[in-house]
């Protein structure tokens, strides 16, 4: 693996799935692989799981890890062309060359602005440091995308499930803020490659990319979608053609004990108690997110382990 910015860089999911649930039995069995290699995290955005997950993953691994918060050094340039004379300090073509020369990995988190999807499904800031930089790029969240996520998603279906082939829903859940498609994006992507049946539900005028979820079945009727699931996938994205808005608020989308039935609740958390899900589930017998939450490690892991040896 040279690189991880998107489901599409594992070559076999289904066998990074299961090389990483072996991993899980033994995290140290590789340990000596990240010896003397550094791992460079630069956070444009806050974050928990990503963060330690990862940091704890390099560093099983034996890797050494540095952190940055972007806010806490220059402003960087994109665009090619521009004269550098307002805020931007730096360019991205010297901050990449230079960072690369730091680390052995990159691993970068940043969020869309929500207000201009073209710029946004362009990548600018994960794709300048791919093109730039000289080691492999991780994509710990983008405008966009959250591989990682979606990997640890797939590893904790794939662990927990009864049925060879389980219904998953992807349902939509009410928030107070607008939020980014980069999770059910990625949670998308990656169920398609697994055996499962996948479902979204989601009010009308909330559609996600079509071309992220053609041929994937899609009800207005959550109540409906829900029945017989196995997994439920809760999950807030703000509206996509009229990009960024918030148009429902609909508290009778938040999951609860009622809709849910015997199905294990999944979500990428946080989580807002009683707006998106009630507390009866988050604290119920068939709430599996701290579990899935644990799975990030792994997901990190199998990943910068399959990317150093490429090194």
């Amino acid at each position: 693996m040279k690189k991880y910015v998107t489901i599409n860089d594992i070559k076999n999911i289904r066998h990074t799935i299961q090389e990483a649930i072996q991993l899980k039995k033994n995290p140290y069995q590789f340990e000596n692989l990240g010896k003397n290699k550094t791992l460079v995290m630069l956070f444009f955005n806050a974050s928990l799981r990503t963060r330690l997950s990862t940091e704890k993953a390099a560093k099983t691994l034996g890797m050494n890890v540095m952190v940055l918060n972007i806010d806490d050094c220059w402003d960087l340039e994109y665009d090619n062309g521009t004269i550098m004379n307002l805020t931007k300090a730096e360019h991205i073509k010297e901050a990449a060359n230079v960072i690369s020369q730091y680390g052995d990995v990159i691993a970068i988190r940043i969020f869309p602005t929500l207000t201009n999807k073209e710029k946004d499904e362009t990548e600018q800031v994960l794709n300048s440091f791919v093109k730039y930089a000289t080691v492999p790029i991780v994509n710990m969240e983008s405008a966009t995308a959250h591989p990682l996520q979606a990997l640890a998603d797939a590893i904790t279906i794939s662990e927990l499930k009864t049925t060879s082939r389980p219904k998953v829903v992807l349902t939509w859940a009410p928030h107070p803020k607008a939020l980014p498609h980069a999770v059910a994006n990625s949670f998308i992507k990656i169920m398609k490659e697994i055996d499962v049946d996948l479902l979204i539900t989601h009010p009308k005028h909330y559609e996600l990319n079509s071309n992220i979820t053609k041929d994937v079945p899609i009800s207005h009727n959550q109540v409906k979608a829900l029945k017989d699931a196995d997994f439920v996938y809760a999950k807030n994205w703000s509206n996509y053609h009229d990009y960024g808005k918030i148009i429902s608020v609909d508290e009778n989308w938040m999951l609860t004990n009622e809709k849910l039935g015997n199905a294990k609740f999944m979500h990428c958390l946080p989580v807002r108690r009683n707006v998106v899900v009630e507390d009866a589930v988050l604290d119920g017998e068939y709430s599996v997110v701290i579990e899935q939450a644990n799975n990030r490690t792994y997901a990190a892991q199998i990943v910068l382990k399959n990317i150093l040896k490429t090194l």
